[in-house]
């Protein structure tokens, strides 16, 4: 029997659309529940740790994004055939946290000065060695020509998807001098349950 899911958080795409992206690729029914930012102060005393998202499944709430990926990955086969596969997701799935860490230090920065040196640092040091290292990985696989680990869709290829539009809100075009990985992107975006998704999800900001 199927479980009863329901997925909170805030109404755009931030730190739950992977999950609704695995949801879309499993074609698995939940509850997609959003609220208003003004609304979060009397919701965050019902959350396990203070947080959003939360999944509950079956009337138990389990916290943490990263945690609720993976665990929607195992359920649907989307974290990788073994246990090597399933290490390599997760190697991609951090470092694409490890990309968008530095951007919230710049985000909530204060000092425009300070700001403007983390962009620029950000910009041209930090985020094209890490989308350098990817690509190299992307094509010790099959030439680069279909996705991060083994011959299937993954966490990994729906996390680079999304954190890398994620990243376009402080980079303009973070991906033009990595062909492999812009193609990458594109090839995940145009897989029909994936288009489906991203052509009737509500249109927000981020």
């Amino acid at each position: 029997m199927m479980p009863n899911y329901k997925l909170k958080y805030f109404n755009f795409r931030g730190r739950a659309e992977l999950a609704r992206l695995v949801f879309a690729v499993a074609e698995v029914e939940y509850e997609d529940i959003r609220f208003a930012v003004e609304d979060w102060p009397k919701i965050k005393p019902t959350t396990p740790f203070g947080q959003a998202p939360v999944l509950e499944v079956d009337g138990k709430p389990l916290a943490q994004s990263s945690a609720i990926a993976r665990y929607l990955g195992k359920e649907y086969g989307l974290a990788g055939k073994t246990n090597w596969e399933q290490a390599q997701v997760d190697m991609i799935m951090d470092t694409m946290e490890d990309i968008l860490t530095p951007m919230r230090a710049i985000h909530f920065c204060k000092d425009e000065q300070q700001k403007a040196e983390l962009q620029k640092k950000y910009q041209e040091e930090t985020l094209p060695n890490y989308l350098k290292g990817l690509e190299t990985f992307l094509c010790g696989n099959n030439g680069g020509d279909g996705y991060f680990v083994g011959s299937e869709l993954t966490l990994a290829d729906l996390t680079f998807m999304h954190y890398t539009g994620q990243v376009e809100v402080f980079v303009p075009n973070p991906l033009a001098k990595f062909p492999k990985l812009q193609a990458l992107r594109e090839r995940v975006e145009e897989l029909p349950k994936i288009a489906a998704w991203i052509a009737k999800r509500p249109k927000t900001l981020r």
